[in-house]
């Protein structure tokens, strides 16, 4: 099958597009003919090197965490699916013409498969972070970062969930931002004050999508830290607050996206696709940051 592949850590131009062996599902998982895969921050970072001593890869190795594609295995015990559903989910080595699923949902037809593909890993992500923050409904909401991925996918969730939320991202994305159900604001120094003025009743909670260091300023925000997660912070946990991420996600965390979507209320935000054998070129885009919602790589 055709994959995109790399033989050494390094910076985009390591990704090639080759030949590379079939995988097949196994006991809990299904494969899927690819569509199409989305980019996240965790696949360059891998291919950069920068978790190399922590998550060693073997190399070569094949991005992508996350796929939208057709079933055409089903492995041993898994049920409800059939060869021919139309699935989203989790899996591992995407940017190929086959990929295995541990973990998916029925993707909604409302949904091209370029949205479906951004779903995938940032709404696994931005479900799990909500989910750790408790019923929403008629609570305020801050989350920064709300312009990305993961971030976007927080705040059409949330609003989806009953929450108001203010949201932080740079000038150029507060249009964005409305378009989404938040109400913007800038991050960085004055923080505090600026949330102060657009939320005058308090914060009920908040969830860190940038992982930028404003944690502290978070719980000082929301008043407890039990009421602030992080799904970008790893060391958030010395002040207290919950650290999670698409780990903790299930088939119940797509499934509650995937009718969001259905219903209108979550559009996965797309701001550009890539042919596969272009995937160097989506890396090299996704690593400059400022991404607004999610790069997606289509077969």
């Amino acid at each position: 099958m055709r994959a995109v592949r790399h033989h050494v850590y390094g910076e985009p131009d390591v990704l090639t597009v080759e030949d590379a062996p079939e995988p097949h599902a196994g006991p809990g998982t299904v494969r899927v003919r690819v569509r199409a895969a989305s980019v996240n921050a965790f696949d360059w970072k891998l291919r950069a090197g920068w978790f190399q001593e922590r998550i060693p890869l073997e190399l070569p190795a094949v991005p992508g965490k996350d796929a939208v594609g057709v079933i055409d295995e089903v492995g041993d015990g898994v049920t409800g699916v059939q060869v021919g559903d139309r699935v989203f989910g989790l899996g591992d080595a995407t940017f190929a013409e086959h990929a295995v699923l541990s973990t998916w949902a029925a993707a909604p037809d409302a949904w091209s498969d370029e949205q479906a593909a951004a779903a995938g890993l940032a709404a696994a992500t931005a479900g799990a972070g909500l989910d750790a923050l408790g019923d929403l409904r008629g609570r305020t909401l801050l989350v920064e970062g709300a312009a990305g991925g993961v971030g976007s996918a927080a705040v059409e969730l949330a609003v989806a969930r009953g929450a108001r939320v203010v949201g932080t991202a740079s000038e150029r994305n507060h249009d964005f931002l409305r378009a989404l159900g938040a109400t913007p604001t800038t991050y960085g120094e004055g923080l505090t004050e600026r949330v102060g003025a657009l939320a005058p009743d308090g914060v009920d909670a908040a969830l860190d999508t940038a992982g930028s260091g404003s944690l502290a300023d978070l719980v000082t925000i929301v008043g407890d830290p039990s009421k602030v997660a992080t799904v970008a912070d790893f060391g958030g946990g010395r002040l207290g607050v919950t650290v999670t991420g698409s780990d903790a996600a299930t088939a119940a965390t797509l499934e509650a996206a995937a009718e969001a979507g259905a219903r209108g209320a979550y559009t996965p935000r797309v701001e550009a696709a890539f042919p596969l054998d272009r995937a160097a070129e989506a890396h090299a885009h996704a690593q400059g940051g400022h991404t607004r919602g999610k790069l997606v790589v289509t077969l």
